[in-house]
């Protein structure tokens, strides 16, 4: 059943969507916007496979991305919303300056979700289709690690800068993971895997300097005795099957414990990885909402 849209972290603007997919969201939306003749805020949720939309469900309230969107594109959505409800035409909050198109600028917004797990360490952290989330944050900056690092840190997650990462990935994330065990060592780190995991990633090129057993095997350090030995500084557990998600929930459970940050998919890994080598690279900076909201550019430029 997937993941539940408010567990979801979102980006704007897209970095992982074509220019024909998004002009194909921009239509599918005003489709159904005009059929459902919608007066106010309309939710739509999508999935996109292999390059095509598919419409999950659509709402006709808002949601609590509306916030997100607003600050991240520099529209008061929910105020236009209300306006129109009431009476109000699209060309008359323009013609006030109201309702203005996105600012134009180079910033980028993340949105992530806040979840409950470190007051419930026994509880497993995999995600799924019940909503989990408490509340939600946001990072902006000028480059997609240094908004994605923002929005962790707001969430109560600190990326480490040194010391070993375990994988331990599902095939469907199995190539993602190479690129980003890749960034991974090009930043110093350690890799730990599970077995299955350091094959793909040794047959890559990829080096990998602990590789675990299996939990429950009487020989070798399992996962579990890794994380609980104070080695690991991140881990990222991908489970999917019956066997590797009986291993992940003990792998899970055990980063829960020693509040080792988790991520559970192959994209988060390679997120939080360029948003630690971007945050090496350059100095975090605070700018008030509004200066975004005038259109910053990459070199100072407004």
């Amino acid at each position: 059943a997937g993941v539940h849209s408010g567990d979801s972290a979102c980006v704007i603007p897209p970095y992982s969507l074509s220019a024909e997919t998004m002009a194909v969201l921009t239509d599918y939306s005003r489709r159904i916007a005009d059929a459902l003749g919608v007066v106010g805020l309309l939710n739509v949720q999508y999935a996109v496979k292999s390059g095509q939309v598919f419409v999950i469900e659509a709402n006709p309230r808002a949601s609590r991305t509306v916030p997100f969107v607003a600050k991240a594109t520099g529209v008061p959505l929910a105020k236009v919303a209300a306006r129109v409800m009431l009476g109000a035409s699209l060309t008359e909050l323009r013609a006030e300056g109201l309702l203005s198109e996105p600012v134009q600028g180079d910033h980028i917004a993340v949105k992530e979700a806040v979840l409950p797990f470190s007051r419930f360490p026994e509880a497993d952290a995999l995600l799924g289709p019940e909503m989990r989330s408490t509340g939600e944050v946001m990072g902006i900056d000028l480059t997609f690690g240094l908004a994605f690092a923002k929005s962790q840190l707001a969430a109560g997650t600190n990326l480490p800068t040194s010391g070993t990462v375990f994988l331990s990935l599902a095939d469907r994330d199995k190539e993602v993971g190479v690129k980003t065990a890749q960034r991974f060592r090009e930043l110093g780190f350690l890799i730990a895997a599970t077995s299955g995991t350091a094959e793909h990633l040794t047959r890559n090129g990829i080096d990998v300097a602990t590789v675990v057993a299996k939990i429950g095997e009487p020989d070798g350090q399992d996962a579990v005795d890794l994380i609980e030995s104070g080695d690991v500084v991140l881990v990222v557990n991908s489970p999917r099957g019956r066997g590797p998600r009986a291993d992940g929930a003990h792998i899970r459970a055990a980063a829960g414990k020693h509040n080792i940050p988790l991520l559970t998919t192959g994209a988060a890994g390679l997120a939080a990885v360029n948003g630690m080598a971007d945050r090496a690279a350059h100095p975090l900076e605070v700018r008030p909402l509004q200066e975004y909201h005038q259109g910053v550019r990459r070199g100072g430029a407004a």
